[in-house]
């Protein structure tokens, strides 16, 4: 087992995909010889060859659309746009036509397309670079959306995102980019739509995923000096949304907390939430509770940005209100 900082096994995904299959290939601004706009691609044409490591004009239309026809013609390529926001100017690509041509031909093709992509919340980046636009993906039909919040996971999620038949967004959060952990020996591969306890507890569930999970077991550590035991579940899957490990949490603990730096409305928040009313509503004792950004584009002051995206005192205060106070012994 080796650690890591999260860039780094970004960039061993990449490296092991294109060793184990002459298929996939590596698209996008400066991921050639510069190495990538934040160095995850570094090394790799050098190894590789420009062939299969391959600059891209500065057009994210373009690019997504070089790898949707590479996909069709048998390649796997692996894109990468800088930020999460510039996907606007490529969403017909990704979301008109990748997203259903597996419907479209009536299950006869495929597009083995992963987009990669990262969210710059928490580095004031400013409002054209923070933004966390998950949901917009997770609109689409046909789309599948991943987002580690650890070194580990991913790296597997990026490999599982390479190997599937279909097209992949992998988020990546520039928050945890030198963030260190353990990666697996061998393959390592994380199945998409599974979600993970990232903290077992018997009082209530705390539902987050990217660069939120982290502040979520920080607010979990700080509620334990309470004697509030918080489960976290890092969803690690965006879509599809491993509803059994959300609901199975839910009915271990009876309440939950949804955090995400998106803002609120119409974010996955509201769906988890909606998951807990409907085929989880018999195991609630509380309402749900949501900790998000507020609905206004991201700031650049660091401490107005640090108000804006849910830190550890936020969330944990979110989770006292929803246990109420008699903390770990509120009865059902």
């Amino acid at each position: 087992m080796a650690r890591l900082k999260y860039w780094q096994a970004i960039q061993l995904a990449l490296r092991e995909e294109l060793e184990r299959d002459p298929a996939v290939c590596i698209l996008g601004e400066d991921v050639g010889a510069a190495g990538g706009p934040f160095g995850a691609t570094s090394g790799l044409q050098q190894t590789f060859g420009a062939r299969r490591v391959r600059d891209t004009p500065v057009c994210e239309e373009g690019i997504v659309g070089l790898a949707l026809g590479a996909a069709l013609s048998g390649l796997r390529p692996v894109v990468e746009i800088m930020f999460m926001d510039f996907l606007g100017l490529a969403l017909d690509q990704i979301a008109n036509h990748a997203a259903k041509m597996r419907q479209m031909s009536g299950g006869r093709r495929g597009v083995p397309m992963v987009v990669r992509t990262i969210c710059g919340a928490g580095r004031q980046t400013g409002p054209q670079h923070g933004q966390s636009l998950e949901a917009w993906l997770s609109h689409v039909p046909g789309l599948k959306v991943v987002w580690g919040s650890n070194p580990a996971d991913t790296r597997g999620l990026l490999k599982a995102a390479v190997r599937d038949p279909d097209p992949v967004v992998v988020i990546e959060s520039l928050s945890l980019w030198g963030q260190a952990g353990e990666v697996p020996d061998g393959d390592g591969m994380v199945p998409i739509g599974r979600a993970s306890i990232a903290r077992p507890g018997r009082d209530l569930t705390i539902v987050a995923w990217g660069g939120a999970v982290g502040r979520s077991l920080a607010a979990a550590h700080a509620l334990s000096q309470d004697g509030i035991e918080a489960e976290v579940v890092d969803l690690r899957t965006l879509s599809p949304i491993d509803e059994k490990t959300v609901l199975d949490s839910l009915e271990r603990t009876g309440r939950l907390v949804v955090v995400h730096d998106a803002v609120a409305p119409c974010g996955i928040g509201a769906e988890i939430s909606a998951l807990a009313a409907g085929a989880g509503f018999s195991h609630l004792r509380a309402p749900v509770a949501r900790v998000t950004a507020p609905f206004t584009p991201v700031p650049f002051a660091p401490d107005l940005e640090r108000l804006y995206f849910p830190q550890p005192e936020r969330i944990a205060a979110a989770a006292r209100a929803t246990v109420g106070s008699g903390g770990s012994r509120f009865a059902k």
